[in-house]
């Protein structure tokens, strides 16, 4: 009796879980970096192994329930195909934006489509595998991420392609750097990262869109920005993959003393979508803006969460998240403010908006502040509401017919987030998405 009542109790695997471990044993020998790499690949696909996929018992998952979510794992993809190429030739975004654009096919490195070459002096590109080969620890294992984080972890282990970028001290991007992500053909998995270090007091743009055609395809991203002393990084992220993709992503940042990042995000596609941020702050007198929008229907699900750690001194974030949702779509805001011991004269602010344009649309919030030093300001809020009743009456009152207003209100809730891309043409091909959405809807 004593040892039944001491056996210990296993989870039973789900099918994803168990195809995952088939996955990863299948192509561990295979994925670029050797031996070194490997090692770390383990240990990262030993978290998921151990603990499994989280469910809504896991409380940084409560809201989004991945083993629900991912009942089976999608495919590894073959290198893709000429047809495949020209598939994703035609899925291209954002072809009016000045940039240089490197694409990726189906988790692929696609050099026919992609501009790898003539890069100006200070800096350099690089595949992935390359960086892997020479320096795996720095590559897979970054500063600031947690540990544990399924989503990161899982992308640790299987990341097989994607960019190093590094820009020297004083050296200052010329042009975006536009990273895109097409997924095509039959439902598939990828998994891709991105990484850049910007040195002293230099600056640079990134953009990052993700398309793809209506198969249920799984993609896991995350790109990792190390912004030196005076650097500043300006980041745009457009999410529009097809309505049956599975999409999680990451962004992890450290920002060194008086660094500045500013991040504008756009949630428009996926039929869920995970946005993971982690930034932290590294050095004093640094600035973070972290904005993003999305507006989904049907049962879509859109997920942000943050977390943003002050550890040093006269540092400031604000962070502003909306989102619209119609039909029976869902959305999630987590974030997190941590001021650590000895960080004094941290300024945070913090606030996440939903407007809900139906009955059955739920938007979830949960803000939070962990304070650990006296002399901070410091504040956060959300709101979830419908339409202005007053507003839309005076839409309504000036003969705007009913569908033409809410859009227009809509669009200027929206509005406010895409307003300081810098780039005109990005601005306007972001606001030209959410105006389709809207044109959809009605």
């Amino acid at each position: 009796m004593g040892e039944a009542m001491n056996a210990e109790v296993r989870p039973i695997r789900t099918a994803a879980e168990s195809a995952l471990a088939d996955a990863y044993a299948s192509v561990r020998l295979d994925l670029p970096g050797g031996e070194a790499a490997r090692r770390i690949r383990d240990r990262a696909f030993g978290e998921v192994a151990a603990k499994g996929l989280p469910s809504r018992r896991v409380e940084d998952w409560k809201y989004t329930d991945l083993r629900a979510l991912m009942r089976e794992l999608r495919p590894f993809p073959p290198a893709p195909s000429a047809a495949d190429i020209e598939a994703a030739r035609a899925l291209l975004p954002l072809q009016d934006v000045e940039a240089r654009r490197v694409v990726f096919v189906n988790g692929r490195l696609a050099p026919d489509l992609s501009e790898m070459g003539g890069v100006q002096e200070g800096a350099s590109i690089a595949p992935l595998a390359v960086a892997l080969a020479g320096d795996p620890a720095s590559t897979l294992e970054l500063k600031g991420l947690p540990q544990g984080n399924v989503a990161v972890e899982l992308n640790t282990a299987f990341a097989a392609d994607g960019l190093v970028v590094a820009i020297d001290d004083d050296v200052h991007g010329r042009r975006p750097l536009h990273v895109v992500n097409v997924q095509t053909g039959p439902a598939h998995a990828t998994y891709g990262r991105v990484l850049i270090s910007v040195g002293r007091n230099a600056s640079v743009a990134l953009i990052e869109s993700h398309v793809g055609d209506g198969a249920a395809h799984q993609t896991n991203t995350l790109v990792g920005l190390d912004i030196a002393e005076g650097a500043n990084v300006r980041y745009v992220k457009l999410q529009d993959e097809g309505l049956g993709t599975l999409h999680l992503g990451t962004l992890a940042a450290r920002i060194g003393e008086k660094g500045e990042l500013e991040t504008i995000m756009l949630a428009a596609g996926s039929a869920a979508a995970r946005q993971q941020i982690f930034i932290d702050f590294s050095g004093d007198h640094a600035h973070a803006n972290l904005t993003g929008a999305g507006f989904a229907g049907g049962r879509r699900l859109l997920d942000t969460t943050l977390v943003v750690n002050h550890a040093t001194q006269h540092c400031g974030s604000r962070e502003l998240f909306k989102t619209a949702l119609d039909g029976e779509a869902r959305s999630v805001f987590q974030g997190k403010i941590v001021v650590q011991p000895g960080a004094q004269k941290t300024d945070g602010k913090m606030m996440a908006n939903a407007l809900l344009l139906s009955e059955t649309a739920e938007a979830d919030a949960k803000p939070e502040l962990e304070i650990f030093a006296d002399d901070v300001v410091c504040g956060h809020g959300a709101t979830v509401g419908a339409i202005d009743e007053e507003l839309l009456f005076y839409l309504l009152a000036r003969g705007i017919p009913r569908q033409e207003a809410e859009a227009l209100l809509v669009q200027a809730f929206i509005g406010e987030v895409l307003e300081p891309v810098q780039i005109d043409t990005l601005r306007d091909a972001l606001a030209a998405r959410a105006e389709k959405w809207l044109g959809e809807r009605i």
